[in-house]
């Protein structure tokens, strides 16, 4: 066991150490990699001065903001639907390719069908890209909750005289409610930090940048404070919003 514990320390520091430098190099006086000038905020107020940054930024959070509500809409109902239909694993793949699909791949795809549909390109369409992909993974976190799920709550609702809307809404809805919102921290999370599709999917110009975007046109000429701390703050968001998502979906179904 400690041999174990051992190894196990090692991945988790090769894994999270250049992350907690990087985090540490934010608060860095000097600015430099190598030498620590002394503890400073300075960086994180440059940050918020910063215009184009603050531009990517809010564009992100219009991105994430309606692919996760389309994306946990579409996701839910596609789990519900997929629950109680015959198993076939041919639809199970098809349902998961999104996720195993590279992202290079999908965007290339996603790029060409816009071209052909002569789709205008923008902050929708990323919107669109993301949506494609994040459905998956939504479905999937709603279906881990719906294995437990006790469907005769929704057969006595029906037998009671409650319409398919209102069983929804009163019975089905809040009993998976913890996955749905883990779902939607989820998609939230992996729009708000995918880089490779809203890159070949976003239209000229700096009103379609996304944050991601914007730390790679940044990086193309040496990473700087500024970028640490952003990293810093975009590591922080991600890490709460997955913690959350985590807590969510551990649960137990209320009356389940």
């Amino acid at each position: 066991m400690r041999a174990l514990n051992a190894w196990l320390g090692a991945v988790y520091g090769f894994l999270y150490l250049p992350i907690a430098i990087l985090m540490v190099l934010s608060f860095n006086r000097s600015g430099l990699p190598t030498a620590w000038g002394g503890f400073t905020f300075s960086w994180y107020g440059e940050l918020a001065a910063n215009p184009k940054i603050m531009g990517a930024a809010w564009n992100s959070l219009v991105v994430a903001f309606w692919a996760t509500a389309i994306s946990t809409a579409l996701g839910t109902l596609l789990a519900l639907g997929v629950e109680r239909a015959r198993p076939s694993a041919s639809r199970e793949a098809l349902l998961f390719a999104p996720m195993i699909i590279p992202d290079i791949v999908l965007a290339i795809a996603l790029l060409s069908f816009f071209t052909l549909t002569k789709f205008t390109l923008g902050l929708h369409s990323i919107v669109v890209a993301h949506v494609v992909f994040n459905i998956a993974f939504v479905c999937a976190v709603v279906r881990a909750r719906l294995k437990s799920y006790d469907w005769s709550l929704d057969e006595a609702s029906r037998d009671l005289g409650a319409g398919a809307i209102a069983t929804f809404l009163r019975i089905t809805l809040p009993l998976i409610g913890p996955s749905v919102v883990a779902a939607a921290l989820l998609a939230f999370t992996l729009s708000i930090d995918e880089f490779i599709i809203a890159y070949f999917t976003a239209g000229a110009g700096q009103s379609s940048t996304t944050l991601p975007m914007q730390i790679y046109a940044m990086i193309r000429f040496g990473v700087t404070p500024e970028i640490n701390a952003m990293a810093s703050i975009v590591l922080g968001v991600s890490f709460i919003l997955v913690l959350a998502a985590q807590r969510l979906n551990s649960g137990r179904i209320p009356g389940a």
